[in-house]
């Protein structure tokens, strides 16, 4: 996967801690999720493109915590698409600690292109096509 571009950064705050210690799980989420909103952003989605009825909607997600995230630790999420469909973008975000640039959370998402009036899949609009195209080729032709 290519690095991605940057699409979220953070900080652990003590109410985000279970009680051993580290970031509970549950607030990896809301990093990734931000992020998305950035990612798709950045690709060219835009509030005219919602407000015409073309959304998104996720339709699987996996994550994988790879190291502790503790009070105070500063992170940064990068996004990259891995595969482009005719509906959907797979991408695969991780989130890394800036402190020692230690990988400590991935996730990938497949996100349906939705039409919000039918409440179904729809082709990913062109805009988003074309950039991602331009900005992560080798998602066109995954494994070559």
């Amino acid at each position: 996967m290519s690095t991605g571009i940057e699409v979220a950064r953070g900080v652990v705050h003590p109410w985000m801690c279970d009680e051993m210690g580290h970031c509970s799980t549950r607030f990896y989420l809301p990093f990734f999720d931000d992020g998305s909103r950035h990612f798709f952003a950045a690709l060219g989605f835009t509030p005219q493109h919602l407000a015409e009825g073309a959304g998104f909607a996720d339709v699987t997600t996996t994550q994988s915590y790879l190291a502790e995230l503790l009070v105070g630790d500063l992170i940064v999420v990068h996004g990259a698409v891995e595969k482009l469909g005719t509906t959907s973008v797979t991408a695969r975000y991780r989130m890394t600690r800036t402190s020692d640039r230690v990988v400590v959370a991935e996730q990938s998402a497949v996100t349906v292109q939705f039409d919000l009036a039918a409440r179904k899949a729809m082709p990913v609009l062109p805009v988003l096509r074309d950039a991602i195209a331009r900005m992560f080729p080798e998602c066109l032709h995954p494994g070559s």
